[in-house]
């Protein structure tokens, strides 16, 4: 149940500075209030009281709340009107979709001669034969009912007839509360038969799917229930909003300390093994901020962190962590991140360099080709004074 509190009040009293003492409108709807207390004490100066939507079932506690003008109560689980004769400034009542059958108790609002507007639209009695003559008839000093004006004419037809009136209402306020006794009698069945049902099932879910689910009559008791399984809902639906789920950590090593292999965001990569330096070329979102973006050189592997995901990769040889340097293009987004060895590796070294003197010797034969011009003479390539010192043949 909620009861009403002072830091309730506090929270709605913002207009007014949080000052509860000079309040003069006070606004609690909708928030499962059960009872009426202690705002007679701590609100005297009320000429505005909002009530509506909440679970109240009887009228009391307004006694001390002489300037109260305007009250609402619709939408509540009240059946009978008592315990407003002391509200002498009361000029509106409004008791909309509430459960009064017993419609004789609005003679209580007979000494209320600033009431003028009564509203009692959906409740039992207004289905009740010459409910609106009696109620014209007993209350002379409305000037509305249920959104309806009331005129002089109305007021005094009704008059000579109200002795009938009431005795008519009162036999319907009999068959009413026998019903009503019924109601209570039928709900509690339905209620047993329906906690059976719902205790077969285990699903939390599933259990109020099928509260929903089953049929019920309006009454009381069953705007009580609907409350409670509502308050459930929002506060599962509140419980799984704060409570976020449980993201598991990657494992970013190995139990000997060897660092993994990791590609979270799915990135293309290349990762150059030159002879003194390792160069990782990664692929980052080209419209993505480089705030964004986490750089982490440790000796034997390369970490990237892009928007929370983790890349990793796995270094075989050793870097100076404080030598590397990170680029990133403005054009592409690509981030280049150049890591220099710790010890340089005289194998790759020497590979370069073996294969950099065939470059330059593969260079320079190509151009002493292409520094040669001109045919070759075939004809004159042996000289003719050769041929005369070789001996004729005999």
């Amino acid at each position: 149940m909620v009861r009403i509190t002072e830091e309730l009040v506090r929270k709605k009293s913002e207009h007014n500075e949080m000052l509860i003492g000079t309040l003069e409108e006070l606004s609690l709807h909708q928030e499962d209030i059960e009872r009426i207390e202690h705002l007679q004490n701590w609100c005297r100066d009320l000429k505005i009281l909002l009530l509506q939507s909440n679970l109240i079932a009887k009228i009391e506690n307004l006694h001390k709340l002489k300037r109260l003008e305007y009250l609402n109560l619709a939408l509540n689980n009240i059946e009978r009107v008592e315990n407003l004769q002391p509200l002498e400034s009361l000029n509106k009542l409004d008791l909309t979709l509430n459960f009064i059958g017993e419609l004789t108790s609005i003679e209580c609002l007979t000494e209320n001669y600033n009431l003028k507007t009564l509203i009692l639209t959906g409740n039992p009695c207004c289905d009740y034969p010459n409910y609106r003559e009696y109620v014209i008839g007993t209350l002379t000093q409305l000037e509305s009912l249920d959104c309806q004006d009331v005129t002089s004419t109305q007021k005094l037809q009704a008059k000579p007839h109200l002795r009938e009136y009431r005795a008519i209402i009162v036999q319907r306020q009999a068959v009413y509360a026998m019903q009503r006794d019924e109601q209570k009698i039928r709900f509690l069945q339905q209620k047993q038969q329906l906690e059976a049902k719902m205790s077969t099932i285990e699903d939390e879910s599933e259990r109020i799917k099928t509260f929903w689910d089953s049929t019920s009559e309006n009454c009381p008791e069953i705007r009580i229930e609907m409350a409670r399984y509502q308050k459930q809902c929002r506060n599962k639906k509140n419980t799984g909003e704060t409570e976020k789920p449980i993201k598991k950590e990657p494992t970013l090593f190995a139990p000997c300390g060897r660092p993994y292999n990791l590609n979270k965001p799915e990135l293309t990569f290349k990762l150059k093994d030159e002879a003194n330096e390792y160069i990782l070329e990664l692929d980052v979102y080209k419209y993505l901020e480089t705030s964004h973006l986490k750089v982490d050189v440790e000796i034997n592997y390369i970490r990237v962190v892009v928007k929370g995901k983790i890349f990793q990769i796995a270094l075989n040889e050793e870097v100076k962590p404080s030598a590397a340097t990170v680029r990133r293009s403005q054009i592409t987004g690509q981030l280049v991140i150049t890591a220099p060895k710790l010890n340089e590796n005289k194998l790759l070294a020497f590979k370069s360099e073996g294969k950099s003197l065939d470059e330059c010797n593969q260079k320079a034969a190509r151009r002493q080709r292409a520094t040669l011009n001109g045919t070759v003479d075939i004809k004159n390539i042996c000289n003719k004074r050769n041929r005369d010192e070789i001996p004729d043949l005999i």
